[in-house]
């Protein structure tokens, strides 16, 4: 059975969640990373992977993920993914919200990202959270070409 975000927790990745987060990678996207380069995020002191875990009898179970680089003063989010199952309950907006709420500590001045044009479904989630649109990247996306909506919250 599906709990709403409630019944989320918050921390950073380990390489011993690895596996979890290819599953959802794979899931969530049509040209997903692979695991070199996520693995890849784990080292890099500028890189942060933050997952949402679910309570289950078993244990935490990861739900979703969100990578992002801290830049000088800024945030740049690049990869958010929901397990398929968990998609519209608020996993999206829990890792995104704790994303935003590390920028703050860190004082940034803002946080940015690229979207599919027709990732409706996420555009509104990070519409909700604060984020604008401020251009277009035009066949950003390499699988299909796909154009990209740069958004960025000021914080």
């Amino acid at each position: 059975m599906r709990e709403p975000a409630r019944s989320l927790r918050i921390r950073k990745m380990t390489l011993a969640d690895l596996p979890a987060v290819m599953v959802i990678e794979n899931q969530a996207f049509s040209n997903p990373w692979s695991t070199e380069m996520v693995r890849k995020e784990l080292t890099q002191d500028w890189s942060t992977v933050l997952l949402a875990e679910a309570s289950t009898p078993e244990g935490w179970v990861v739900r979703g993920f969100a990578i992002f680089w801290l830049v000088a003063d800024e945030i740049h989010v690049l990869n958010v993914a929901t397990d398929q199952a968990w998609r519209r309950l608020g996993v999206g907006r829990e890792v995104m919200n704790a994303v935003v709420r590390f920028a703050r500590e860190h004082k940034c001045i803002n946080a940015s990202l690229e979207v599919r044009r027709s990732n409706e479904a996420a555009i509104n989630l990070y519409k909700s959270l604060g984020f604008r649109a401020v251009g277009m990247r035009p066949a950003y996306y390499q699988d299909d070409r796909e154009d990209a909506v740069v958004m960025i919250l000021d914080l």
